[in-house]
């Protein structure tokens, strides 16, 4: 049985002690309404007034010039197009607790990064960091598990993905054709990927197909 919003809210709540700082993985898949859960869980967690933030992996994509001259900007969304090493580096900070840590956002309407754009505060104790490889297996991902108090693996089935993934390229202007290539070229071997690959015996798994 799928756990109902609040009872994973409680899921985090309960691994506080004190004022420790915990660190909740969010993962699933392109379309598997992983960003949706963290809005969610950062709402019923009280919000940034009431010390919870979301840190949002998509925030290391590399750039597109750096990207086209590695060849990789037709593959933008697969884990060799991720800064890894940024992104650990920054949850070893977030981890120490010890000042504030300013992260980059992906703005989707630019389609690139901004950095700094988000700050993960001295009062922020739950950060839930959302993103699709955090639980992968593989080096170098497979360094990142360890940092998690807690993960939750959001489960949908690979049809259910394909037909998210079409609806939401027909959304931002391609015709069907363009939308069904794009979705089958790079998103759902990237969602299959993310599936056959994950840590999932680690987490949590949360149904949402």
């Amino acid at each position: 049985m799928t756990p109902d919003i609040d009872t994973l809210t409680q899921m985090i709540r309960d691994k506080q002690f004190g004022d420790r700082r915990i660190l909740v993985a969010i993962v699933g898949a392109p379309a598997s309404g992983k960003s949706t859960l963290s809005e969610r869980l950062h709402h019923h967690l009280g919000g940034d007034e009431a010390g919870a933030v979301v840190v949002p992996m998509d925030g290391f994509h590399f750039d597109d010039a750096i990207l086209a001259k590695r060849d990789l900007l037709a593959r933008k969304g697969a884990p060799e197009t991720f800064d890894i090493s940024g992104l650990k580096h920054i949850l070893d900070a977030i981890r120490a607790d010890n000042d504030d840590v300013y992260v980059p956002v992906f703005d989707r309407n630019l389609e690139l990064s901004r950095g700094s754009a988000r700050g993960v505060l001295q009062n922020h104790r739950i950060v839930l960091v959302e993103g699709n490889y955090l639980l992968l297996d593989q080096s170098p991902w497979d360094q990142l598990a360890g940092l998690f108090d807690l993960s939750f693996f959001v489960d949908v089935p690979v049809e259910t993905l394909k037909r998210r993934l079409i609806e939401r390229w027909l959304s931002h202007g391609y015709d069907r054709d363009a939308a069904c290539g794009k979705a089958g070229g790079n998103d759902i071997p990237n969602a299959k990927f993310v599936i056959e690959n994950s840590l999932t015996t680690q987490a949590i798994t949360i149904n949402n197909g």
